[in-house]
């Protein structure tokens, strides 16, 4: 069954070409609110498990020093602080639900992107022709 189909956002040019990104439009709540929040994520295989920018904690009523794991953890952009939620949040994409664990960066400037850990794993993805398709 198809959840979501979304194009890729052109993001600009660069040496090598057009740069699209694999953008979807999903709604997330946590159990401390009562309301679902429209969030645009890149999709990202590379992403062990979901990253938020550190703005959607306060978002989704979530404590940062209280009720998350402080780690450092290192990549491509090099060495990050963040911040892992384990108790999860909720993400909604049509008809489908599914709660994930996540973790927040300790800054804003990155965008949320959707990983692999209890989401994209259990999905099947389809990317071709600059457009995103996720299924069950």
């Amino acid at each position: 069954m198809r959840i979501l189909s979304s194009p890729f956002s052109f993001r600009g040019s660069g040496y090598l070409g057009n740069i699209y990104r694999p953008y979807v439009k999903i709604l997330i709540t946590s159990d401390k609110i009562d309301e679902w929040i429209p969030t645009e994520m890149i999709v990202d295989t590379g992403a062990d498990y979901s990253l938020f920018p550190k703005r959607y904690a306060g978002l989704l009523d979530i404590n940062l020093e209280k009720e998350c794991f402080e780690q450092t953890t290192y990549g491509v952009g090099g060495k990050e602080e963040i911040y892992l939620y384990k108790k999860g949040i909720l993400i909604k994409a049509g008809d489908w639900k599914r709660r994930i664990p996540l973790g927040f960066l300790s800054r804003n400037d990155i965008p949320p992107l959707l990983g692999r850990l209890k989401c994209l794993e259990i999905l099947m993805l389809i990317m071709k022709n600059r457009t995103t398709v996720l299924e069950i």
